[in-house]
């Protein structure tokens, strides 16, 4: 990569800093197809989701991020999202829901049909929590009991067609296109908020 590549990558990597969706991690529970992992790479990196976190129990992918990212069917699913995206591994749910337990995450499902104690239609939903989680399940499988039982609520995608389900890599989209844009909404208004308690702020400072 030439340094005006780089220059050009790192122009447009400040550009969109401030429109990344903070504290939001998108979770794939033991995916089965490398592309439908690619290709959700290629969908959080686009929106604006932080990180990726994978349950891989069948040990598919490597540990190490580095590895992962290197990993040429990944490259060429994600077409080459995989570079500039965090993706963590885990071996079973409950270690994800440990560790995003252990940093305060708040987790809920994603279903076609009801599953959770309570669900809700996708664009009903509110998704500002500050730190959020949002599960997809396994592509013939859907998602676990565990992660139900775990979750606040289970997010359901409007179907009004034969058909009444969707491959992952196009439920990834849609749910997390409502979720980014619903978030960087809020950080707006939240970054606005704190410039005018800033500005009001130092105007009262400098009447004192």
């Amino acid at each position: 990569m030439g340094e005006k590549e780089k220059s050009s990558l790192r122009k447009r990597a400040d550009a969109i800093k401030e429109f990344r969706c903070k504290n939001l991690i998108a979770v794939l529970e033991e995916p089965n197809d490398y592309k439908n992992i690619g290709r959700t790479i290629r969908n959080i990196n686009a929106l604006g989701v932080e990180k990726l976190y994978i349950i891989d129990s069948r040990n598919k992918l490597p540990d190490d991020w580095q590895e992962i990212r290197s990993r040429k069917s990944l490259a060429k699913a994600s077409v080459s999202a995989i570079k500039w995206t965090f993706v963590k591994r885990f071996n079973s749910t409950e270690e994800c829901f440990e560790h995003l337990e252990k940093k305060r995450f708040v987790s809920i499902v994603t279903s076609p049909h009801i599953k959770g104690e309570e669900n809700v239609v996708l664009h009903e939903g509110d998704y500002t929590q500050i730190r959020l989680a949002v599960w997809f399940g396994n592509e013939s499988r859907g998602i676990s009991e565990l992660a139900i039982e775990k979750s606040e609520f289970c997010v359901n995608i409007p179907m009004y067609g034969i058909v009444e389900s969707l491959n992952l890599a196009t439920s990834t989209g849609i749910v997390l296109y409502e979720i980014t844009k619903q978030r960087r909404e809020f950080q707006k208004k939240y970054k606005r908020g704190q410039k005018k308690y800033q500005h009001k702020a130092k105007h009262k400072k400098k009447e004192d």
